[in-house]
């Protein structure tokens, strides 16, 4: 049981490399071209940090913050939902890429003074394309990786 445990958490993570990777080619390259707007959800970590304590957190360190939670934040979202509402991988990325949505537009922007879900602006139709995308990405890689793995046989 702990080997799998253990794969399940290694292909978590590297679906949740995959995912952010692709969330960052999406933001800085493809959503200008699409929406016109470049998505920088490291300002948001900013933001709330300075909101919440007051301190003003450097745009790198926001960023590294925010990569983290891309990984592992994101992954496990996926997980959790897969985990709770028993459908496959690829319903579990869509159901976390939404609810991941909202939660970014509908209340973390509004935590920091912004309109809720941002006035459903280009911003917001761009943010619903890289969350959900990256999520459903997740977990088509993890899926990918499980069967993969399965395939795999086992050694002494």
């Amino acid at each position: 049981m702990t080997k799998k445990i253990t794969s399940t958490a290694t292909h978590l993570a590297l679906a949740g490399l995959a995912g952010e990777l692709s969330f960052e080619a999406y933001a800085w390259l493809i959503s200008p071209s699409l929406f016109g707007v470049q998505l920088e959800p490291a300002n948001l970590i900013i933001g709330l940090t300075r909101i919440a304590s007051g301190v003003q957190v450097p745009y790198a360190a926001a960023f590294a913050v925010h990569v983290l939670i891309g990984v592992f934040g994101f992954a496990a979202t996926v997980w959790a939902v897969k985990r709770l509402s028993g459908v496959g991988h690829a319903a579990a990325g869509l159901g976390a890429g939404v609810l991941l949505w909202f939660v970014a537009q509908g209340i973390l922007a509004p935590a920091m003074g912004r309109s809720f879900m941002m006035g459903f602006g280009a911003y917001t139709q761009s943010s619903f394309v890289g969350h959900v995308g990256m999520a459903l990405f997740i977990g088509l890689v993890w899926q990918w990786l499980a069967r993969a793995r399965s395939n795999v046989p086992e050694t002494a």
